[in-house]
């Protein structure tokens, strides 16, 4: 990218070029020519040969750039060669000289070699004029004011490409900062991403364990006098719980997280979460889940959603009964949860849970709706778009 301004910049040099190279073919070689073909003495000749060496000297230089006959100041020496020689056979030769001029920039290594070659072409160039009858001042006036701004326009045009060069360089330098400052940026963007879906996994998954351990180790350690039984129970969901949270962790910090213990049909893993839900808490669950198609990612956040529902409607909703319902709407799979708990504000709710799910469903596409109301019970429903990845 840091090079695209020099390239399209060489690009319109090349054109320019092009076009320079086929005016002075048109313009240069060209005029000696027809000027003498008329004429049936030596000077008919000699000119066509001068300029058929030129012709071929530079149609070399120009299809084999690289070829060792002829080099850039060998065909610059032919060209001074042959401008001195038309001057002395047509009595002048200022406008061949002119035309010539672009030349002696393009061929030359150095601004110094070019206005050597320059001031070589002009001084033949008057030598074949002053030899010439009649002698034509005219030429030789064009000769110098050639050579004058020869020199002049190539010194200027040489010093807006070198400036041109240098803008390139700097906008280069520029854009290459520029780039290093976004790549900054972006590791700095991806870093906070995976701080917040690792946040995210950690609220929907290990915080949830861990809350209901505290929850359960509180019921087991009341119960252990009173009710053993029930105390025991207690403790092997505790136990259960804990290794469910190591795998948890393990995938957490593995090299490619996948979502963790949620595997096979989306059915069955919320069956299993609900189980343990009316098992932990006794509440009444109404469940109808239909096993809907859907890939992994889906699958992975239909499942942390019911999570953190039914952690929500442990600690905060004082509910009864549950219901919960997964379908295949018309867009994709829906899951609707329902509780007749206290309820509570959308609006002025600001926990991490809610934003959690609305960010998890919004990356692939979904949507989640929150119905609730002081007193009233929560209707969660959250809807995904279908995925032809089952």
């Amino acid at each position: 990218m840091d090079q695209q301004p020099r390239t399209d910049d060489r690009f319109r040099v090349r054109i320019l070029r092009r076009w320079y190279h086929g005016c002075w073919v048109l313009f240069g070689l060209c005029p000696p020519v027809i000027a003498v073909h008329d004429r049936i003495d030596a000077t008919k000749y000699a000119t066509w040969a001068l300029v058929a060496v030129l012709a071929v000297t530079y149609f070399v230089l120009r299809c084999f750039p690289g070829n060792p006959l002829v080099r850039p100041s060998g065909f610059l020496w032919v060209l001074v060669l042959v401008l001195g020689g038309t001057a002395i056979l047509l009595d002048g030769g200022a406008a061949f000289f002119i035309v010539s001029l672009p030349m002696f920039w393009i061929y030359s290594t150095t601004q110094r070699q070019a206005i050597g070659f320059i001031g070589a072409a002009a001084a033949v160039t008057l030598i074949g004029t002053f030899t010439g009858t009649p002698f034509s001042p005219g030429n030789v006036v064009f000769t110098l004011i050639g050579l004058a701004g020869g020199v002049l326009l190539g010194l200027w045009m040489d010093r807006v490409l070198e400036q041109g060069e240098e803008r390139a360089r700097m906008l280069g330098a520029e854009l290459e900062r520029t780039q290093s400052e976004l790549a900054a940026a972006h590791q700095r963007q991806g870093a906070a991403e995976e701080r917040e879906r690792l946040a995210r996994e950690i609220h929907d998954t290990l915080a949830q364990g861990f809350a209901s351990i505290v929850v359960l180790a509180e019921a087991a350690r009341a119960g252990l006098e009173t009710d053993p039984v029930a105390s025991a129970g207690q403790l092997l969901s505790i136990e259960r719980t804990a290794r469910e949270n190591l795998t948890e962790a393990r995938v957490l910090v593995g090299p490619a997280p996948t979502g963790g213990v949620v595997s096979g049909g989306i059915a069955p893993a919320l069956r299993r979460i609900l189980d343990r839900f009316v098992e932990d808490t006794g509440l009444v669950v109404d469940a109808e889940l239909h096993d809907v198609g859907c890939d992994q990612r889906t699958r992975i956040a239909l499942v942390r959603c019911a999570q953190e529902s039914l952690a929500n409607i442990r600690k905060h909703a004082g509910a009864s009964t549950v219901s919960i319902v997964l379908a295949e709407g018309a867009s994709g799979p829906e899951l609707e949860i329902t509780d007749d708990g206290t309820g509570f504000s959308p609006i002025a709710a600001r926990g991490f849970g809610l934003n959690g799910m609305r960010a998890r469903l919004a990356e692939l596409g979904g949507e989640l709706t929150v119905t609730s109301a002081p007193g009233e019970g929560t209707r969660i429903f959250a809807v995904l778009p279908a995925d032809d990845r089952t």
